[in-house]
């Protein structure tokens, strides 16, 4: 079985998750980690569970999640995967990092891709790779199949939607990401968003204002 722990970082508020099974392996999605003290605090969870971080994963490379790659990186000697349409993203970051106020922001390029289609495993764990572009170009969501949870970066929040006024978003992309593919998903689908609180796919079909099915 997967378990989630989630910590939220950073000035944005953002959801970093660390997802695990009782083989003990671990991957990192969306380190926002920026402060020592969050460091530690993501250490410190890790270390308790005795967890071995065996990948470093990002739904997407807006700054706000992808602050701790570097410190993730270098404290578990461990591949980052990103989706390839994203790698623009990632390293467009070094150059407005200072001005969102992160200068000791440090660039991590990926080592290896995350792709539609092809299943991403740690442990006895099998997730699927979503391709979900409209917020950023290259984002992805990762879905457990067998425990109906989902993954979402910042594509879908409780009762709102990711934005898609910075570069490379696009509002009708996302509204046919969210329609076509995530709605295609089971009603009880647990979606763990990249800020904010946890909500159901069937909650936002029905409720939320931005991507609402019609009646």
């Amino acid at each position: 079985m997967m378990h989630i722990r989630s910590f939220t970082f950073n000035p944005f508020e953002e959801n970093t998750y660390v997802l695990y099974d009782e083989s003990g392996e671990a991957v990192i999605v969306d380190p926002g980690c920026y402060e020592k003290m969050e460091h530690e605090e993501l250490k410190a969870f890790i270390r308790s569970e005795k967890l071995t971080v065996k990948w470093l994963l990002n739904t997407h490379c807006h700054i706000d999640h992808v602050l701790g790659n570097f410190f993730v990186k270098k404290e578990y000697n461990i591949p980052l995967l990103i989706h390839p349409v994203e790698l623009p993203v990632l390293k467009a970051v070094k150059s407005y990092a200072s001005n969102y106020g992160f200068p000791g922001y440090q660039e991590v390029l990926p080592d290896h891709e995350l792709k539609e289609g092809t299943p991403f495993r740690f442990g006895s764990t099998v997730l699927d790779v979503i391709f979900l572009p409209g917020h950023s170009p290259g984002h992805v969501g990762f879905y457990h199949a067998g425990q109906h949870v989902l993954i979402a970066g910042d594509v879908l929040f409780f009762h709102s939607i990711g934005r898609t006024d910075l570069p490379g978003g696009n509002l009708d992309t996302l509204l046919s990401s969210i329609h076509q593919k995530l709605f295609s998903l089971p009603d009880d689908v647990v979606v763990h968003p990249g800020h904010g609180p946890i909500t159901t796919l069937g909650e936002e079909k029905v409720n939320n204002p931005f991507c609402a099915l019609p009646v």
